[in-house]
């Protein structure tokens, strides 16, 4: 069956004490749960990832931010996400460390997290089993995997590329 493509970032996000931001969601997807934020490439304009990086990081968190303040940490495709689109996803580092948090948004709440709070926190299944774990692990690297979603909600995952640092 043809899927449309969706396409679209996710930011991550840290303080100058190395703590993550992280935004809890008042609305689909992952409504009420934590997660960095972001959201789609206007691809009807041919926005690029970055532009939509850019972009995002100013509509939900009032920062500006350039090109060269981003680093692509990892690429995700979702084959048959959810039985209703295929998934691109572009995973961003914003360089330069936030001083404050966010004030709250039409998207939901900020607040910054240890890294080791992740562990106790409502936050989405894939980012808790692969994306999260992928972060880490390449937190100075690249990454890109590939999640074919199988019948009966089993994922299966392929990492394409792998360069830790």
């Amino acid at each position: 069956m043809a899927r449309p493509y969706r396409i679209a970032t996710l930011l991550y996000c840290f303080s100058e004490r190395e703590e993550v931001l992280l935004l809890k969601r008042k609305k689909e997807p992952n409504k009420d749960l934590w997660s960095p934020c972001g959201g789609k490439l206007k691809t009807n304009t041919g926005e690029s990832p970055y532009a939509c990086a850019c972009r995002e990081a100013f509509e939900e968190m009032e920062i500006r931010i350039g090109h060269a303040d981003l680093r692509l940490a990892g690429l995700v495709s979702e084959h048959g996400c959810n039985g209703a689109a295929h998934w691109l996803m572009f995973l961003f580092e914003i360089k330069p460390r936030l001083l404050n948090v966010p004030r709250p948004n039409k998207e939901g709440t900020f607040r910054f997290f240890a890294p080791e709070a992740l562990e106790d926190l409502q936050i989405p299944m894939t980012d808790r089993e692969r994306l999260w774990p992928l972060f880490w692990a390449h937190r100075r690297g690249f990454f890109a995997a590939h999640c074919h979603a199988g019948s009966g909600g089993r994922n299966e995952w392929t990492l394409e590329e792998s360069k830790s640092v």
